[in-house]
């Protein structure tokens, strides 16, 4: 099997939460570090247990030798009921950090409004409570004593990822669309001060500067353009 495919079966086990708890930056990372990089299956606190059970068969039916009666890696943390994301609304203010720090688009809000976790959507990650800076959003347990698979679904997970990767794909877009912005901005300013070369009603300081912001501005470009085929190429 090669490591793409083994790759492709692991991420599709894991529990797509996105909380990062593994040391990487998203579950499709982890399952990745496992196909290439003999990481173990056992960084994955969501999936708890029974995650490990399932990696760890894929694992070995692709010939990876693994170490007997794996358990959950401590510095992962740990197995428990599954969360969701409260806001207290007396508390909140609208500060939006939480919404930017959410891999699923779980929070809505706008700025200096209160903010609403969707629970139908929200993974339980614990992402969004650190950055919030008056401390207003809680974890809840919903599932009881229902730990790791027991508290999640595939269904859940499947959501879980498309909304992932939407948010990624949204915010690529919206990053692209700011660079196109900011691109013919200082394209409309370079044209401006190119109009200004030759105007003998400048002084030697004004078209000094001048130049100056021309060759900051046309660098300026220059980059924006490398990456954009940079990323075109992706």
């Amino acid at each position: 099997m090669n490591p793409v495919e083994l790759c492709n079966q692991l991420d599709g086990v894991l529990p797509q939460t996105q909380c990062t708890k593994c040391g990487y930056p998203d579950c499709r990372s982890y399952a990745a570090a496992m196909a290439d990089e003999d990481v173990l299956p056992n960084r994955c606190p969501p999936g708890g247990a029974e995650g490990i059970k399932r990696l760890s068969s894929i694992l070995l039916e692709s010939g990876r030798q693994l170490p007997p009666q794996l358990q959950l890696e401590p510095e992962c943390g740990i197995e428990r009921p599954r969360p969701v994301a409260l806001i207290d609304p007396k508390t909140c203010i609208g500060c939006t950090l939480c919404i930017q720090a959410c891999p699923v688009d779980a929070i809505v809000g706008a700025s200096k409004q209160m903010h609403v976790v969707l629970t139908e959507w929200c993974t339980g990650c614990d992402l969004c409570v650190p950055p919030c800076p008056v401390d207003c959003i809680s974890m809840v347990s919903v599932t009881e004593s229902r730990t790791g698979w027991d508290a999640w679904t595939a269904e859940q997970a499947a959501l879980s990822r498309t909304r992932y990767h939407g948010r990624e794909d949204r915010l690529e877009r919206e990053e692209r669309d700011n660079n196109l912005r900011l691109s013919k901005k200082a394209e409309a300013k370079l044209k401006a001060l190119n109009e200004t070369v030759g105007d003998a009603s400048q002084s030697l300081e004004q078209a000094q500067e001048n130049e100056r912001k021309r060759a900051i501005i046309a660098a300026a470009i220059e980059r924006a353009k490398l990456a954009a085929d940079k990323n075109n190429t992706k």
